[in-house]
């Protein structure tokens, strides 16, 4: 089994999202009082960082906060809005790839305006207060937890990816 998601990359691509939305949701869930309302920490979010070395990240993280927002978020609001601004932050994320500094704003800005939405409408959260702590507890995650994972993992084989050959 170990030999054919190494030879055939579309099994190989498919594992590393599921591995990947497998972590962040178990994460999320593990840590549920914190991951949740309207003063959170998500430390699953750390996780964004792994668009900057594979675009299956982008999926893995979707179906990850989908999954934890299934089982543990604020309503429908949260499924829906909350996994798309995932999806658009992950997007956005790989894209910018080549600027890891900036890559990490997009999960910082898009949650705060979307998530501070969310918990305004669903919890009756104040909205500005709402963006505020989102903005706050995911900067905080992503870059004081995220970028040092980033400069950790880009030094192994298996996260080598062009951009960081080039820069080590």
């Amino acid at each position: 089994m170990l030999q054919q998601i190494k030879r055939n990359p579309l099994v190989r691509r498919v594992v590393l999202g599921g591995v990947i939305a497998a972590a962040y949701a178990v994460l999320c869930l593990l840590l549920q009082p914190i991951s949740f309302e309207a003063v959170q920490f998500r430390l699953s979010e750390a996780l964004c960082i792994l668009p900057l070395f594979f675009p299956e990240a982008v999926a893995g993280l979707f179906v990850g906060c989908l999954l934890s927002n299934l089982l543990g978020g604020v309503g429908i609001l949260d499924i829906v809005f909350g996994s798309l601004a995932t999806l658009l932050a992950a997007w956005a994320t790989r894209r910018l790839r080549r600027f890891p500094l900036l890559a990490l704003l997009p999960p910082v800005l898009v949650n705060a305006v979307v998530i501070g939405l969310v918990l305004y409408y669903a919890a009756g959260t104040p909205l500005l207060a709402g963006m505020g702590s989102i903005f706050v507890s995911q900067a905080a995650v992503c870059y004081l937890v995220g970028y040092p994972l980033y400069l950790l993992l880009r030094r192994y084989r298996f996260f080598q990816t062009e951009q960081t050959e080039q820069k080590n």
